[in-house]
């Protein structure tokens, strides 16, 4: 029987709800991606070139620091990777994330809000930081919070 999590990074609260509602739905374990200096809302304003967020976003080797814990995802087959679509694909600090564990011969299940993006190129954008035998699949963007047994429906497809 496989085991699935549910990691998620969330800048403004949004994608923790789904992520909380979607652990529920699938009784997964859950786990928050921190970001070791959180983001401010000024961090966040992509209508300005010098925002922490635009900074990071137009540089693809940027790497985040996320807060160091003894977390692992040895246990895991199953991963549901949740975060904001910023600029069309996954902040960087989800490639932080990815680069800090071992992923090989997992398969990694993607599911974003965004307020009006689609995923455009997330796959590729994190593929750089797995190992070849990591399966990265574009799950959706699940902005709406569905209910419990819409979200189940969802995860059972993957």
């Amino acid at each position: 029987m496989s085991k699935s999590l549910v990691a998620y990074f969330s800048a403004s609260g949004v994608t923790r709800k789904v992520a909380e509602n979607l652990a529920s739905a699938i009784n997964a374990d859950i786990y928050e991606i921190k970001p070791a200096v959180p983001y401010t809302e000024e961090d966040r304003d992509w209508t300005d070139k010098n925002s922490r967020s635009s900074v990071e976003m137009r540089d693809t080797s940027s790497r985040p620091e996320i807060v160091e814990d003894d977390f692992s995802v040895k246990e895991y087959d199953k991963i549901f990777l949740g975060f904001p679509i910023w600029w069309y694909i996954a902040p960087t600090i989800i490639n932080t994330f990815l680069e800090k564990h071992d992923f090989s011969n997992k398969k990694i299940i993607l599911f974003a809000t965004s307020g009006g993006s689609r995923f455009g190129k997330a796959v590729e954008s994190l593929k750089v930081s797995v190992a070849d035998s990591t399966e990265i699949v574009e799950g959706d963007i699940l902005n709406s919070n569905p209910p419990a047994e819409i979200l189940k429906r969802w995860a059972e497809k993957f």
